[in-house]
């Protein structure tokens, strides 16, 4: 008897401690008013002032491949990891104008952008009200690219100046009084060429109708928005996609750190960083799969590089893949088997603890960091607030830290554990000169965030 209640109490401290790591009640409160750039143009936040963290998950498939009993299933999983932002596509990539959606609804009668099919808009927002009543908002793209610009997707191309203002008109009257949409405009295309013309008539249609929501541009693979549209009015914020071929720190040197120095200043972050389960650079056999610590390093270093957000994704899922479904790029699974991978999990420490230290004041801060020798794939990170700073360690090698350069006296510091979220307190010091801090475990996989505070904040533990 006194082990079966043992084996009781100890299943009842399990099931209390799976729920502590789940997100309680709607990801973000709607309640607090439109999104708008903060007042230093680098962060979002809402109406009433308190700040917004992008975090994003890719479910590009969304609308075109679930039924309503599995996008319910899908936006639940994804509001208990605390996903703040769904990102999603009204006409999608996988022969979404050809093959109905799971309602037997086609999006558009005779592929004429002119003439919505209601029924398939119907269900559209079905979905984005569901994401709503979870506290989520949704990443809407109009389009997906191959609408626009074949190349190498399905197509057909629909789009030419004309009709996109149209299209973008009737889309961002139909979706303007919705409070929980973010415009994404493009899909995985360069912007330039003759698409310029056509991606920036899309977007100036939404704007004639709809001055609620925020918009940005989803770019091609290793790129940025800013390339194209930095100088349009349109564009609210930047996105890059640092893509499915790195596994170093040299997508952020090349795209982020630019982004971040450009002027109008405008919010930036990665869009579309390695996937989760998604063979590295399309090489499986010869170079493996993106792992969690894969995505825990993309997310930290876009965060501590100058990214206000992050976007998540995981290979199967953004194509909704189920075994009656054709695999696109080597994707192994189906989405609902790696709803749980554990990067998706680990995006909830990456929110806890940007929200647990002031968000909007965060600025990149690399001369904290004085290592003479840092590999790209080994790259320390580091950003700062008015009071705190953090430093990104990816794979465990010790961080030399100017401590001088704070711009405070007397410091608390932490060892934050990005794969369990958990926070220890290492020490209290006075800033005085450099000094080294190794982290207790090394190695591909073993990353770790060494956290500074002004002693005088009073901050309670990181993450929390």
């Amino acid at each position: 008897m006194k082990i079966l209640t043992f084996l009781i109490l100890i299943s009842s401290f399990l099931i209390v401690n799976a729920q502590e790591v789940k997100w309680n009640g709607p990801s973000v409160d709607l309640k607090n008013g439109k999104l708008k750039v903060s007042a230093n143009h680098r962060y979002l936040e809402f109406e009433n002032g308190k700040p917004f963290f992008y975090l994003g998950d890719t479910a590009w498939e969304l609308f075109h491949r679930l039924t309503k009993a599995d996008a319910e299933r899908y936006l639940e999983n994804r509001r208990e990891k605390g996903f703040t932002v769904i990102q999603a596509v009204a006409l999608a990539e996988l022969d979404g104008l050809n093959i109905p959606n799971m309602e037997g609804e086609k999006p558009l009668i005779d592929n004429d952008p002119a003439r919505p099919n209601e029924k398939y808009f119907a269900h559209v927002d079905w979905v984005i009200r569901k994401a709503q009543e979870k506290g989520m908002l949704i990443g809407l793209l109009p389009t997906w690219g191959d609408k626009v610009d074949k190349q190498w997707g399905v197509g057909p191309v629909i789009f030419n100046k004309e009709n996109a203002f149209n299209y973008g008109k009737w889309i961002g009257n139909r979706y303007k009084d919705f409070p929980n949409i973010i415009w994404i405009n493009g899909g995985d295309r360069s912007g330039g060429g003759a698409n310029f013309e056509v991606w920036n008539a899309l977007a100036n249609g939404i704007k004639s109708v709809d001055k609620n929501h925020l918009m940005t541009y989803h770019p091609s693979g290793a790129s940025s928005s800013s390339r194209w549209f930095q100088n349009q009015d349109w564009l609210d914020f930047n996105m890059m996609q640092t893509g499915h071929g790195e596994r170093s720190y040299a997508a952020y040197k090349k795209f982020m750190i630019p982004d971040y120095q450009l002027q109008p200043v405008k919010p930036t972050f990665d869009g579309e960083p390695r996937y989760e389960d998604h063979p590295h650079d399309w090489k499986p056999e010869i170079l493996g799969w993106f792992d969690e610590a894969d995505v825990r390093q993309a997310a930290y270093w876009n965060l501590f590089s100058g990214g206000f957000g992050h976007t998540y994704g995981c290979h199967a899922i953004w194509q909704m893949l189920t075994p009656d479904r054709q695999p696109v790029g080597f994707a192994r699974h189906t989405w609902y088997d790696d709803l749980d991978l554990p990067g998706a999990t680990d995006m909830l420490n990456v929110r806890r603890l940007m929200e647990s230290r002031p968000m909007t004041e965060r600025i990149p801060f690399q001369e904290l960091v004085s290592n003479e020798y840092m590999p790209e794939t080994d790259y320390i990170v580091a950003t700062k607030g008015k009071n705190y700073a953090f430093i990104y360690i990816p794979t465990g090698w010790a961080a030399s830290v100017d401590l001088g350069k704070l711009g405070w006296k007397e410091s608390v510091i932490w060892w934050f554990n990005p794969r369990t979220g958990e926070a220890k307190k290492l020490k209290e010091t006075t800033n005085i000169e450099k000094e080294d801090f190794k982290p207790e475990t090394g190695g591909r996989g073993n990353d770790w965030i060494l956290i500074i505070d002004n002693k005088l904040s009073g901050f309670s533990a990181p993450g929390k």
